[in-house]
């Protein structure tokens, strides 16, 4: 690949450069945003990297001081964690507490950073023990999210329960029908919903491609593709050509390097291909840098020096680049974030679940697919994830002008992304559903009547009444049907009475707001679960915290008599009730004694590299089992009252698996 540039981009490129330095003024929408969410609720949609943080820290500072507090929600745990750490350097770390299912840190502070998840249970504890929620702003993060397929149903309960006098912020960069979805609010709120738009981009975003040759060619021309890229597509497709080899990564990055492109965020379609990007560095000149760490970075890996031993450290400080996915330990990650807004990195090989949340923006993001994976299949990109990523190309205060670099493939429709360049990002649809531990915990504060009152007020009904008036069947009707099914399985397994009341078991397994709190339940019901050996029982409880497929290599026969047993008299435990469950057509999830096996040797004390090693996990998958493991040992710990034997042994047992590396704040 020889670096060459077409002469319509040398003015374009001429644009690069770092924009003076200037006093910051709020921009427009920001001081608008910020004068209404003081007096009201207030939804703000802006391009990401437009200063939608500012509008949160001005409206929690305004709270502070008369003496009040915030709740500050975010739908991730890495996004969670960097909230706390910029909120506690800007309000100082006394006023700034963190909840999230594996850390608890200064609960009782004016300002709470956490997940999402954790303030809809919050609110649920609140209703059914009859207080107010202790705080006077609630800030939805990323509130696009309530359209999300599988988590959207816990925003629409936080907006649903939220106590009118609490004035709600939601920040999103990607939501088609903020009219609506404020309309809504305020038919259940009973208060104005400001809707704040703005559509200008901090940053300009220049869209190129990159030929195979090298050059680099505008990839539009008045809105369609330029005459060379067109020219390209159209021999292409005569010569019945499929590129289906391992695209020439460091050719790329040396031609993003020879004409000032860099740093930039290369979006890949898996782990795999993310690590293996990474032998580009073979074909690449080690950086000529000496590093110096902001303090942030320097005390992580004082305090994790194992994070300079990690396998692409050295691919990191000698080349400039890495890799960031979901396989990887979070303390890892953290580094690379820290990192890349610190400007030390040439390229940075993800996945697309980067492009959520997190803040690190790039001068050039580089698409090698116009397709992405939802967690089931691949679909075509659409236009919010096209938002997401692009909104990361371009860094307000140091970039005049960012770039979207589309690169020909067997997977990538360059028509696909010249449509998304212009298409506004999708309507937010309600994902209300009924699952146990939401027919439980509405059971414990309201009737079945009152819950069906909730149904018919939900987002889900507005927008049926509003889209489709004449449908036959209304969504609040399918909704309560389904509540209906989900009411009497509890009442048929014990959890709810004829009259709709909970039961003593229904009260306290209310308290599960797991996955698969009634499999739980059934243990806890059977004394399945081991009540005196806190290893064998993290182990136990790992089988129902595991979400992935079989991916871990442990051989039953290897496993120990006492462990097998443990594990074994669980799923035996829970076998009648999973085929009842089944039966009634509600999914149940199966249980892998692998994954037991696998905490059991974390909960005994085994080195991290030797545990990765034998079982062949990912690092981020076996943390994220210790994590979730632990957040599923705690609230079992939470049942002191009605289990107290297996309650202790749960904190025992969280206490032994929460350790380096898996916890890194």
């Amino acid at each position: 690949m020889k670096p060459e540039i077409d002469p319509a981009l040398k003015k374009v490129l001429a644009k690069i450069g770092k924009p003076e330095e200037t006093a910051f003024v709020p921009d427009a929408y920001q001081s608008e945003a910020l004068r209404a969410i003081k007096e009201t609720d207030c939804l703000a949609i802006a391009p990401t990297g437009s200063g939608k943080t500012w509008i949160a820290r001005e409206a929690i500072l305004s709270v502070l001081e008369k003496g009040g507090r915030a709740w500050y929600a975010s739908p991730l745990k890495a996004l969670t964690n960097s909230k706390w750490v910029e909120f506690g350097l800007h309000f100082d770390k006394e006023n700034v507490g963190i909840i999230t299912g594996d850390t608890k840190e200064n609960t009782e502070a004016p300002i709470i950073v956490g997940t999402t998840e954790i303030l809809r249970n919050q609110l649920y504890d609140a209703m059914h023990q009859g207080y107010d929620l202790g705080c006077d702003l609630v800030i939805l993060d990323e509130a696009h999210f309530l359209g999300d397929i599988d988590r959207g149903v816990v925003w629409e309960e936080v907006m649903t329960f939220l106590p009118v006098r609490v004035n709600l912020l939601l920040l999103s960069a990607t939501i088609g029908n903020g009219d609506e979805i404020a309309q809504w609010l305020e038919t259940i709120r009973k208060k104005k919903c400001v809707v704040i738009k703005e559509e200008k981009r901090p940053v300009p975003l220049y869209p190129l491609f990159l030929h195979p040759s090298g050059r680099l060619l505008p990839l539009l021309e008045d809105k369609k593709l330029s005459a060379p890229v067109t020219k390209y597509l159209v021999k292409e497709a005569g010569e019945h050509r499929s590129r289906r080899y391992m695209p020439n990564y460091g050719g790329i990055i040396r031609i993003l390097e020879e004409f000032n492109l860099l740093p930039a965020i290369f979006f890949l379609k898996s782990r795999a291909e993310c690590d293996a990007a990474l032998k580009s560095a073979s074909a690449l000149k080690p950086l000529n840098q000496s590093w110096e760490f902001s303090e942030t970075v320097n005390e992580l890996l004082r305090r994790y020096p194992a994070l300079q031993s990690h396998r692409q450290w050295k691919i990191l400080k000698s080349f400039g680049l890495t890799a960031h996915h979901g396989g990887q330990l979070p303390a890892w990650k953290f580094v690379v974030e820290e990192m890349m807004k610190e400007g030390h990195l040439r390229v940075i090989f993800a996945t697309s679940t980067i492009a959520a949340g997190v803040n690190f923006p790039a001068r050039t993001i580089v698409l090698f697919n116009s397709d992405l994976f939802n967690g089931h299949n691949f679909n075509p990109m659409n236009a919010t994830e096209f938002r997401q990523m692009t909104g990361r190309a371009g860094r307000r205060g140091q970039d005049k002008i960012g770039f979207m670099l589309a690169i020909s493939g067997r997977f990538m429709d360059l028509n696909h992304i010249r449509r998304l360049l212009f298409r506004a990002p999708e309507d937010i649809l309600s994902q209300l559903k009924n699952d146990f531990v939401m027919v439980l915990n509405l059971l414990l504060s309201q009737t079945p009547a009152d819950i069906r009152s909730i149904f018919e007020k939900s987002l889900a009904a507005y927008q049926q009444n509003k889209r489709r008036p004449i449908a036959e069947a209304s969504a609040a009707k399918n909704i309560w049907k389904d509540f209906c099914r989900h009411l009497e399985f509890l009442q048929t397994e014990g959890f709810v009475n004829k009259e709709g009341r909970l039961t003593e078991d229904g009260h306290w397994a209310a308290k599960l707001r797991l996955d698969q709190p009634l499999l739980v339940a059934e243990c806890l019901r059977k004394n399945a679960f081991p009540e005196q050996n806190e290893k064998l029982l993290a182990a136990t409880v790992s089988m129902f915290a595991y979400d992935r497929d079989n991916e871990i290599k442990v051989e039953l026969k290897n496993i120990s008599p006492k462990l097998l047993a443990a594990l074994k008299g669980a799923i035996v435990a829970v076998r009648p009730l999973a085929r009842r469950l089944d039966a009634a057509g509600f999914a149940v999830s199966p249980l892998y004694p692998a994954a037991g096996a696998a905490m059991y040797s974390w909960a005994n004390g085994r080195d991290w590299d030797s545990l990765i090693k034998a079982t062949g996990i990912a690092e981020g998958d076996m943390a994220t089992l210790v994590l979730r493991t632990a957040d599923n040992l705690r609230q079992i710990g939470a049942l002191k009252d009605t289990h107290p034997d297996v309650a202790a042994c749960a904190y025992r047992a969280r206490e032994m698996i929460l350790r380096e590396p898996v916890l890194f704040l």
